[in-house]
């Protein structure tokens, strides 16, 4: 039986280029505006008994190439269950080997996280009495920006994912977050909502997700560069959730992310901005100090360059956030390769280990909480 390759669905994202039996040659396709290229997502058909070798040929000149060295991708033969396979990377060209017992065999660069999925979880929540759900706006293929509000406290937290649509561990990290703060038997929850009120947009670029983005919006626009100046032309997203954290200025807000080459979980502030206060500073460094402490599978020896004093990207939403509201402002980073520290030789970083870190986050802010509410 010819092996067939596709990929014509939600976030789905590759080219055949050659088949020779069980060896294809591959390429990813870029994101609109050609900038990147990075996440694939793509199914195979007719591979029972197959000894596959999977060559995506144009790694070398992607978004991230100091990503693949170490990397391993991710298999299902069911949509649920993502194991890693065996892959290499040499001379610009990612191999995925696999021994195939089943008809088909879906393969991504991460445990995909639909927008069917996005639907079901934004349905479930809104259903309930406790939830507030808002239409923040429309993204340039007219899709909505969704936001759940939850809570009746004085503290104000905004919790943001996806802008960067292939870093689909954000929203697996978005689905615990949420599972949490409306479990009702969950102390620390009820703890939270009592003192915080929490708006969550679980995918700010709904888009790009759809399209099997890596990075880019509909107009090919990495939104988070957008954040100083966003327009209704650009980067509407940016846009209407802006406006929205104008109107209910975050006290604490956290963009989930992942990041292609860190083998860990990490922190990125916003040390360089202009207006910059050591208690702002020091929240930050307390939220990551107590999560470190909470959390094997977090810490604080790796992750990105400090900015300089006065010489941070204002475009950036963690940036642009504590400067504009004086808040305490983070980018969670996940990784694509696993969280070192604690290596999973068989699921590798996962979206139940992404989930179970959301949790952990508000652990951990709920620990702080004394110190933001007297900040």
């Amino acid at each position: 039986m010819t092996i067939t390759v596709h990929s014509a669905f939600d976030s789905g994202n590759i080219r055949l280029v050659k088949a020779d039996g069980a060896t294809l040659d591959l390429e990813i396709v870029d994101d609109a505006g050609g900038e990147f290229r990075q996440w694939f997502h793509f199914r195979l058909a007719g591979v029972r008994g197959q000894e596959l070798t999977l060559r995506i040929t144009n790694c070398g000149d992607s978004a991230y190439p100091m990503g693949w060295p170490g990397y391993q991708a991710r298999v299902s033969t069911d949509r649920e269950n993502w194991l890693l396979a065996d892959t290499s990377y040499e001379n610009g060209v990612l191999t995925i080997r696999h021994s195939a017992d089943t008809d088909l065999l879906w393969v991504a660069y991460f445990a995909p996280y639909s927008m069917e999925r996005h639907h079901d979880l934004v349905a479930s929540l809104a259903e309930l009495d406790e939830i507030t759900y808002r239409n923040l706006g429309d993204s340039l293929d007219g899709q909505p920006i969704d936001c759940l509000t939850i809570g009746e406290g004085p503290l104000t937290v905004w919790l943001y994912a996806r802008q960067h649509p292939g870093e689909s561990m954000a929203e697996w990290w978005m689905e615990g977050a949420l599972e949490k703060l409306v479990d009702y038997d969950d102390p620390v929850a009820r703890a939270l909502r009592k003192r915080c009120t929490f708006h969550v947009v679980p995918n700010m670029n709904p888009d790009g997700s759809r399209r099997g983005h890596l990075r880019t919006n509909a107009a090919g626009v990495n939104l988070n560069r957008e954040w100083h100046a966003p327009s209704a032309t650009r980067s509407p997203e940016v846009l209407c959730v802006r406006n929205a954290m104008d109107e209910d200025k975050p006290v604490f807000a956290m963009d989930i992310h992942g990041d292609e080459a860190i083998a860990a979980n990490f922190l990125a502030g916003f040390e360089g901005i202009p207006s910059l206060k050591p208690r702002q500073e020091e929240l930050y460094h307390l939220f990551a100090a107590t999560l470190e402490q909470i959390c094997p599978d977090f810490q604080t020896e790796q992750g990105y360059e400090l900015s300089r004093p006065g010489e941070a990207n204002l475009s950036m939403s963690t940036t642009q956030l504590a400067e504009r509201y004086g808040c305490v402002s983070m980018t969670l980073e996940m990784p694509f390769k696993d969280h070192a520290p604690m290596a999973d030789p068989v699921y590798g970083w996962s979206p139940e280990r992404s989930k179970a870190l959301a949790r952990s986050c508000l652990d951990a802010l709920h620990q702080i909480l004394p110190e933001l509410e007297k900040r």
